[in-house]
């Protein structure tokens, strides 16, 4: 299974909102984008870039006619059950067991590939989208890119991370999973515009209305602590069946982060119930933004859901600095320098424990 993750830095939004338009009324993708631009997740320079990425994604829909050797294909190809279902996180098949996904099953067909949405689920700030392609000839390891680009209500969010995988079941068919987590003001309903571009610059474009998992619980966090110059604000931890998530804004001089050697934007956290057992932590992107000389961090890191005899959890941040990475500095003439990671002069903190009490 291949998970990368990379961002688009100049989203073309007007030119989205137009082509989404035009395909949900033609049925036919007849206005291109060109090639998005995107950064390699490893890079250091990602955490800067979130503070105003257009970082978009997709989905999928509508059946189309299938030819008899797509459907003779198809015949030998098991993707039967739900993909949330079939996949191995505890939080998407207890959200699809529960009856809170939000299940499509729509296909479009473009130059002999279908891709169906099967299934979506929004929980918390979260958005999980399940998908299956099929084609007639065989398909590139990559030919769907890094994933899917989206709009909310037309818009891109100021600020979005993500990850996107495929489970690839023989060479012309595929499931993929995208998650996406929007550090915005979410409503609890909105349209979702989506586009998915395979590497022929086929254009799949989709609305879809998406509705907040009903069953999750939120509760106010009032953790604040300063440690060597790093400000930490938790303010909220909610759970539900599809999974947990902990709130929180962090801070640092920009100074800091000008020279590669902030660490505000490497919080994570650890969750242990009241047994001591640990909660699995899928972490959760980060949206950066210079403030008045300070660099402020806005996430939503992402863990397993709790089991129900959980009564209260105790949640330790930490920082989870890399241990190597770097950035590309391009000069006026458009001259680039690699720019090396300074993780040697970055010093580790230790931060406060604090516990949240869970009424199941």
């Amino acid at each position: 299974m291949k998970n990368p993750y990379e961002e688009s830095n100049d989203f073309p939004e007007e030119q989205v909102r137009t082509a989404i338009q035009l395909g949900i009324a033609n049925g036919e993708a007849e206005k291109k984008l060109g090639k998005r631009h995107r950064k390699n997740s490893n890079k250091r320079t990602l955490v800067y870039a979130l503070s105003s990425i257009a970082a978009v994604f997709v989905i999928l829909i509508g059946f189309s006619h299938q030819s008899p050797a797509l459907a003779s294909n198809l015949s030998k190809i098991p993707i039967i059950g739900s993909v949330f279902g079939d996949s191995d996180l505890i939080g998407l098949k207890q959200a699809q067991e529960k009856g809170l996904t939000s299940q499509v099953g729509e296909t479009k067909t473009i130059n002999g590939i279908s891709v169906t949405l099967d299934e979506v689920l929004y929980d918390q700030n979260n958005i999980t989208i399940g998908l299956k392609m099929e084609s007639e000839q065989e398909l590139d390891e990559e030919y769907f890119g890094s994933g899917m680009d989206f709009i909310i209500d037309g818009k891109a969010p100021s600020g979005a991370s993500g990850s996107y995988g495929e489970e690839i079941l023989s060479s012309t068919s595929r499931t993929a999973i995208e998650t996406i987590s929007v550090t915005d003001e979410m409503p609890s309903e909105f349209d979702l515009g989506l586009l998915l571009q395979g590497e022929n610059d086929e254009n799949w474009y989709f609305s879809v209305p998406v509705k907040q998992a009903n069953d999750i619980k939120q509760i106010p966090v009032q953790h604040e602590e300063t440690v060597d110059g790093i400000q930490l604000n938790v303010t909220e931890f909610s759970y539900g069946a599809s999974g947990t998530s902990v709130s929180f804004t962090s801070s640092e001089d920009a100074a800091l982060a000008d020279d590669d050697r902030d660490r505000a934007s490497f919080i994570e956290f650890k969750i242990e119930d009241q047994d001591g057992n640990e909660i699995k932590s899928h972490s959760g992107g980060v949206k950066g933004e210079r403030v008045k000389g300070k660099m402020i961090y806005t996430s939503n890191k992402q863990f397993d859901p709790i089991d129900s005899d959980v009564t209260e959890v105790t949640i330790t941040p930490y920082l989870d600095l890399p241990t190597g990475g770097g950035g590309v500095e391009i000069d006026e003439n458009g001259e680039e320098t690699e720019l090396e990671y300074k993780n040697d002069s970055i010093q580790p903190v230790e931060f406060k424990s604090f516990k949240v009490k869970i009424s199941q």
